[in-house]
């Protein structure tokens, strides 16, 4: 098998914080003189894509906007073509109201006239964002989607809850399921990588370090998957986890050996 193209994760993956991942960049060299299309796949919604880019040019990689999807950038594009209409109600961070509008879609602060809410990582999250969500879900029937369902979010020296607790948080208060996650391993936000990258899932390398989300997704569109143990991933969770990737790697530098065998 001949791989085309890479759909890679940033947070600990290429980075943890603002710090970079031992070979990370070496990694990426690598599979980009290979030839292989990169794309950077991120459901860290908390920032824009230009924020990412920055970022990522930073610390070595060569990166553009176009470079990067995040859940935030997906959540938008689902929402604008699939339910422009509605008002959404944003419990997240200023980035992703600021991709939403961006798409033309107008948010609201009234949970009675909101016919989406979102969930995803927000830093001031309280007990008026689950009264306002119990509103709009419970009165007013509006849709719940979800930017991603990661647990934690890896940074330096640790990891920090990311939108699973917001998200579980409304489930339990409202007794109602999302109606749409949208970021990884969702098959939304999997699609939209591959209209980018433009080729077949079966010649794509899925390069991540969270089992439930990264590989997770790679597995259920039959590309071949790359755990790098340098994220949330410990040796004791792959002997746990019902999800196992193709391949998992100390860190990055090792994907040469693996691209190499894929030519």
């Amino acid at each position: 098998m001949t791989y085309t193209s890479a759909i890679i994760d940033l947070d600990g993956t290429i980075y943890r914080g603002d710090s970079l991942v031992e070979n990370a960049a070496e990694g990426v060299r690598t599979v980009r003189k290979a030839g292989l299309s990169t794309l950077f796949v991120t459901n860290k919604p908390i920032d824009r894509r230009e924020k990412y880019c920055e970022k990522l040019n930073a610390l070595g990689i060569d990166c553009s906007s176009e470079d990067i999807i995040t859940s935030a950038t997906a959540s938008a594009d689902y929402l604008s073509a699939q339910h422009p209409e509605r008002e959404i109600y944003v419990i997240g961070e200023d980035a992703l109201v600021a991709e939403l509008r961006a798409a033309g879609l107008k948010t609201t602060s009234d949970p009675e006239r909101a016919g989406t809410v979102i969930a995803s990582l927000d830093f001031g999250f309280d007990y008026q964002a689950i009264q306002d969500a119990l509103i709009a879900l419970t009165e007013n029937d509006a849709l719940f989607v979800a930017t991603n369902p990661d647990r934690t979010c890896p940074v330096d020296g640790g990891e920090i809850p990311d939108a699973a607790g917001m998200i579980g948080a409304i489930e339990g208060v409202t007794g109602q399921e999302l109606d749409q996650l949208i970021g990884k391993p969702s098959n939304v936000i999997l699609q939209m990588a591959l209209e980018r990258l433009g080729g077949e899932p079966e010649r794509c390398l899925m390069i991540g370090d969270r089992l439930g989300t990264d590989i997770r997704m790679g597995n259920q569109a039959g590309m071949e998957t790359v755990l790098p143990l340098t994220g949330v991933t410990s040796t004791a969770d792959l002997e746990e986890s019902d999800v196992s990737a193709d391949h998992v790697v100390t860190d990055l530098s090792e994907l040469a050996a693996i691209v190499e065998n894929g030519q």
